[in-house]
């Protein structure tokens, strides 16, 4: 991914908070000597700090490429727009995309023991469902219980950052106002901190 100067996350904070509210991504496995990587897209939970978790059938092919070499990517984005090249100047002018994407390179460690698996879906659930409304998830002769070996748990930690956060940084305050307004004639909006992030101005 491409990230020049001024799309660059301003700081650590900015790309995590991020990941707060953007909870679904693509996991990409590549594997070993294979023609393309596994890509699985997912929810996922992430720490705040270095660790991600999540859970996946036992079916998903992705646990060969994960045996195969345990590295993965996990590819998340949001706040996307198209911008018309006459927003941007006349009819000359070029069109481009804005977006926020955060890649994660991570380690990958594989969850089996029914009661670490248990504790990755309580915690998922308290983050997706929060109001609760499910009984406990515990190991054991029981409904959840009784599922856990359809799943894998996966615990990825985080080895490297990415961030992108491209949204006009290189253009003025007054241009990126014009663009934010025109995007929400067409019912698009972009979180207000992005278009007022700091360009090169």
């Amino acid at each position: 991914m491409l990230i020049h100067k001024h799309d660059a996350a301003l700081d650590d904070a900015e790309w995590r908070d991020f990941l707060k509210t953007h909870d679904f991504g693509e996991l990409i496995v590549p594997g070993n000597d294979r023609d393309l990587p596994v890509v699985v897209p997912t929810h996922f939970l992430y720490d705040g700090d270095h660790t991600v978790l999540l859970h996946l059938a036992k079916p998903n092919p992705v646990w060969d490429a994960i045996a195969e070499r345990p590295r993965a990517l996990l590819s998340v984005f949001g706040a996307y727009a198209y911008i018309p090249g006459h927003w941007n100047q006349d009819e000359y002018g070029v069109p481009t995309s804005y977006y926020a994407a955060v890649q994660l390179a991570c380690d990958v460690a594989t969850v089996d023991d029914p009661a670490e698996l248990a504790a990755i879906l309580e915690r998922q659930l308290g983050h997706f469902q929060p109001e609760g409304k499910h009984a406990p998830v515990e190991p054991g002769d029981n409904r959840y219980g009784k599922l856990l070996g359809s799943i894998r748990g996966i615990r990825l930690t985080v080895t490297d950052v990415r961030a992108k956060f491209k949204f006009g940084g290189n253009r003025t305050a007054q241009h990126r106002e014009v663009v934010a307004k025109n995007l929400s004639s067409t019912r698009i909006t972009l979180p207000p901190m992005d278009l007022a992030m700091s360009p090169s101005e």
